[in-house]
């Protein structure tokens, strides 16, 4: 089954998608998502220029070779181009695979682990009482576990509080925008936020919170010791991720679980943090991981340390990418939970999925292969807009961690 084209598709429906398409001499297609949020069209140049000209020609079937053919043959490795370009082309591949045996993906990864995927919405408001409210919306929507974000007041705007209701885009057009952040008025709110929450709500629903690398390891711990009796599912992205070690200082002042890994491109960028248990939860995604190969490795290596997968699900990663996430959760042993924001219609419209959600959880269906499609027709009348996520600015103006 040998790869005979492959194009890239580039849409916006309602925010910018990256998809390629690979084409084979049997006439199956399988799709890949390619999307790199605000950095889209380095992707698809990469694509175009480089990749899809190196892997004509080559056997479709040859799913791990063609990984390492990218990955290593390249020499330069790894980075969030290069690792979401090379997971483009490996969705395609195990999309190709399952449509050739006409069996979904998941059932060529082992089969079922479990019988859903548990997913968790974005509850988010200007204030705190804004977001206890989309917390009791997101339960009668049926959700059991729900990340929880709210403003800070003094700042205008705070990451994690959405345009929207259950969308949430913050990338937008123009220069990157700039938004002003304390710190210190932040760790007054966030305790506050989830006291309230537990009142309202009991502890019959997982409650989860972004921290989005601002803090320092001290401020993470003394923030992780607060919501201890609040027995979160997780607290997120404490500090910056690059630095593996500070997750030491952080681990030994709370017990509360932690996760981190969105920005992760590889197995290589988390080999501390599971190996030494410094974390509970590995968030990569599909797409900026290097694929579903990618994160199959990554399971693995987190498996016998006990730490589970978190992945990554925003709304900036398309519904291939979507569907292409759900044969891995369902399929591995160590999952734990899976993010899900959902899509506009006019994001659904372009591309349709086997997918769906009930209860609090998403199941991914029996299609063949990925079990999802862009429909290119559509796609054409949602042109490229250019779109940048915001930077943050200490009140003193020092550039920080959005």
């Amino acid at each position: 089954m040998r790869i005979t084209a492959g194009r890239v598709i580039v849409t916006c429906p309602g925010r910018n998608f990256v998809t390629l398409k690979l084409e084979t001499a049997e006439g199956l297609t399988g799709v890949g998502d390619a999307t790199l949020n605000g950095r889209e069209l380095a992707v698809a140049a990469y694509l175009e220029e480089h990749v899809v000209p190196a892997i004509t020609g080559m056997d479709a079937r040859n799913i791990e070779d063609v990984w390492q053919y990218l990955y290593k043959g390249a020499y330069w490795r790894r980075g969030p181009v290069t690792m979401t370009a090379i997971a483009a082309v490996d969705m395609a591949l195990w999309d190709l695979a399952g449509k050739r045996l006409g069996v979904p993906t998941h059932e060529l990864l082992g089969g079922r682990s479990r019988s859903e995927v548990l997913v968790y919405g974005h509850a988010n408001g200007e204030t705190i009482e804004d977001t206890v409210e989309a917390a009791r919306r997101y339960q009668q929507l049926g959700y059991r576990a729900i990340r929880a974000q709210c403003g800070v007041p003094g700042l205008a705007k705070a990451y994690g509080v959405g345009r929207g209701d259950l969308f949430y885009e913050p990338a937008e057009a123009g220069r990157p925008p700039e938004h002003e952040w304390s710190t210190e008025r932040y760790l007054d709110v966030a305790p506050q936020l989830f006291s309230r929450l537990r009142d309202e709500l009991g502890f019959d629903v997982h409650l989860l919170h972004d921290a989005h690398h601002r803090l320092t390891p001290t401020e993470a711990g003394w923030l992780g010791r607060r919501l201890e009796e609040h027995r979160l599912f997780w607290l997120e992205d404490a500090v910056p991720a690059e630095n593996q070690r500070l997750y030491r200082q952080l681990r030994s002042h709370t017990t509360t679980p932690l996760a981190v890994g969105e920005v992760f491109n590889s197995v290589y960028d988390l080999h501390v943090l599971v190996t030494e248990r410094l974390v509970d939860y590995i968030r990569t995604s599909v797409v900026h991981a290097g694929g579903i190969t990618g994160v199959r490795k990554i399971a693995h290596l987190m498996e016998p340390y006990q730490v589970r997968l978190g992945s990554h699900g925003a709304t900036d990663l398309s519904p291939v990418c979507m569907a292409a996430a759900l044969q891995v959760d369902i399929s591995i042993n160590n999952f734990g939970i899976q993010e899900y924001m959902r899509h506009t219609e006019e994001t659904e419209a372009v591309f349709p999925h086997a997918w769906w959600f009930a209860d609090g959880a998403l199941h991914p269906g029996d299609g063949p292969g990925l079990g999802v499609d862009i429909d290119e027709e559509r796609a054409a009348e949602w042109p490229y807009e250019r779109a940048y996520l915001p930077v943050n600015r200490l009140l003193d103006g020092t550039v920080t961690s959005w």
